[in-house]
């Protein structure tokens, strides 16, 4: 992708900016890769965010501060204790609010000269379209793949460039799809991983700090495409390892056969993605079907009644650190050799954080030849939900 140089007229639209515009956005103007023209094409731009969590909170503040003119936030989420670690838009007393009312709050805090639009709506195959089509550039703040390839065929349609960011633990990546001739996120992930394979932030958790580095080189890929000037990350993967401090490349392609940006596309409108993802479930955390279940409250009427029930717990160490209900301790991975530490002739009550990878435990042992198990539904989480409060979750 070659470097861009310069700022391309702005069209004469009448606009110019005011007083306090100037005073604000002065140390813009005194760049000559910015000045007054650059700056009124900021103003003139309007970009829809995908999200307003750990990725979405750097990326408006950002966007706001540097003056883009018309911000758009899609997201259905309310703020939770759990966020506050990360998500810098919000603060303790936003626990319990929808993200996007807190985060308007903020970003029109941030500068109140310009528009925010607001979405409180999960994004779907029968909205994507529609909300999208007014906008000039959509940044993808997700965590799910089924939004991924939802957010990519939407914006490949519509003909619209997709600044593309992902966290994990101490790693990120960054990149823009279908910009400039380059490749889309189908092009690099042709097909979705197996369902469950690809642990979530949730599951496997994230350094608070990542997306702060990560949602910052999102806002500064969308600042470049506005402004017109530098290298795209079109056409490279920009990949961050925080616990090593360095930054590697690299090189994407477009691949001519891509069902949605090839030469011969097969995909014309947009699918239902949960299904190409292999996913059911609204909170996207798929348990296989027919593993036998046990809700927290009727395992806690069978432990009062002084049940011999075994308590099998198969999350990491370091997570049962952070809260148990005193089981025994067999993390997932090593079920396959320690499975003869288990009694298959008593009661066992398998559980996790959240039920998917202890319904996946009780699936194995099932195979092996035990037969009174079962999954507590919910995990730990719906444990302290309805039977202990005490328990923190996280």
């Amino acid at each position: 992708m070659p470097i861009i140089t310069g700022t391309p007229a702005v069209p004469d639209t009448g606009r110019t900016l005011s007083k306090q515009e100037i005073q604000r956005y002065s140390r813009h103007l005194i760049m000559p890769e910015v000045g007054m023209e650059g700056q009124l094409k900021l103003a003139k731009a309007k970009v829809l965010m995908i999200g307003a969590g750990g990725l979405g909170a750097p990326l408006g503040l950002y966007l706001a501060a540097a003056g883009v003119g018309r911000l758009g936030v899609v997201d259905f989420d309310v703020v939770d204790f759990t966020n506050l670690q990360r998500q810098i838009t919000f603060s303790t007393s936003d626990v319990g609010r929808p993200k996007i009312q807190a985060a308007k709050e903020r970003l029109a805090g941030v500068n109140p000269q310009i528009r925010i639009d607001t979405y409180e709506t999960r994004l779907s195959s029968s909205n994507a379209l529609d909300l999208f089509r007014d906008y000039d550039i959509i940044v993808d703040g997700t965590d799910n793949f089924p939004t991924r390839y939802l957010v990519n065929d939407a914006c490949v349609l519509l003909d619209k460039p997709n600044v593309y960011g992902s966290i994990f633990r101490f790693e990120g990546q960054t990149t823009v799809f279908h910009y400039g001739g380059g490749p889309c996120y189908r092009c690099l992930y042709p097909e979705p991983p197996p369902p469950g394979l690809v642990p979530s932030c949730a599951e496997g958790g994230v350094l608070g700090v990542l997306p702060g580095i990560v949602g910052a080189l999102q806002a500064m890929e969308t600042i470049k495409l506005i402004l017109g000037i530098g290298e795209p990350l079109a056409g490279r993967l920009l990949l961050f390892d925080a616990l090593g401090m360095g930054f590697r490349e690299l090189r994407l392609r477009r691949n001519p056969s891509c069902p949605v940006c090839g030469d011969h596309p097969t995909i014309h409108e947009l699918i239902d993605y949960e299904e190409f993802c292999g996913i059911r479930g609204e909170e996207f955390v798929p348990v296989a079907t027919g593993i036998p279940e046990i809700t927290p409250r009727e395992l806690k009427a069978r432990l009062d009644r002084g049940d011999d029930i075994f308590i099998l717990d198969v999350r990491e160490p370091h997570e049962y650190q952070i809260c148990n209900l005193h089981g025994h301790l067999i993390p997932l991975g090593e079920l396959p050799k320690r499975a003869s530490e288990l009694d298959s002739s008593r009661e066992i009550v398998a559980h996790c954080r959240s039920g998917k990878r202890s319904a996946d435990a009780v699936q194995f042992l099932q195979q092996a030849g035990f037969r009174k198990i079962w999954n507590l539904k919910g995990g730990i989480l719906a444990w302290s939900d309805e039977v202990d409060p005490s328990v923190p979750k996280y």
